[in-house]
């Protein structure tokens, strides 16, 4: 009988062996599959985030119509401190937007803007804050998000104080 219970251990040993392997290999398959989300979820935004960068710019050299303070050597530009907001969404992670952004002021407004740049930045932090991740999606989003930003900063200071909103960086994470 010692035969048998050795042939008995040595089956035991395998199986056991074989369930160790399996356990392993699937271990390696979901930390790869979570790896390649999440790279692909990354690499899907860059694509994004480099056409919204050519749009801004493209605003900013003054395409259809807009940036025209570009060429009026009487415009007065303020730079603002980036924003950084959680962006609203139901997922299970939280995403966020960085906004940076250049207040053009009318002429001879320049230092009462400045004065009230913390008005504009409360106008604009409730917008800012009910963007959702889709809303970033596509090169008109940042068309959508500049104009309620000059919207909304007119509506803060009252007219003819905010001439422009020159969008920097518009960066979701």
């Amino acid at each position: 009988m010692p035969v048998d219970e050795a042939g008995a251990k040595a089956k035991g040993g395998r199986k056991r062996l074989i369930a160790i392997a399996v356990v392993a290999v699937g271990m390696l398959a979901g930390a790869g599959g979570v790896y390649w989300y999440t790279q692909r979820g990354s690499a899907d935004h860059a694509g994004e985030k480099q056409a919204e960068a050519a749009a801004a710019e493209g605003e900013a050299e003054g395409g259809e119509g807009h940036g025209a303070a570009d060429a009026d050597p009487t415009a007065s530009y303020i730079e603002v401190a980036p924003m950084m907001v959680n962006l609203r969404g139901g997922g299970a992670q939280a995403k966020f937007v960085k906004v940076r952004f250049i207040v053009v002021a009318a002429e001879g407004k320049t230092d009462a803007v400045k004065g009230r740049i913390p008005v504009i930045l409360d106008a604009l932090q409730p917008f800012l804050r009910e963007l959702r991740p889709e809303d970033l999606n596509g090169s008109a989003a940042v068309f959508r998000i500049k104009e309620e930003m000059i919207r909304r900063s007119t509506a803060a200071l009252g007219k003819g104080m905010v001439r422009d909103i020159l969008i920097q960086d518009l960066i979701q994470q």
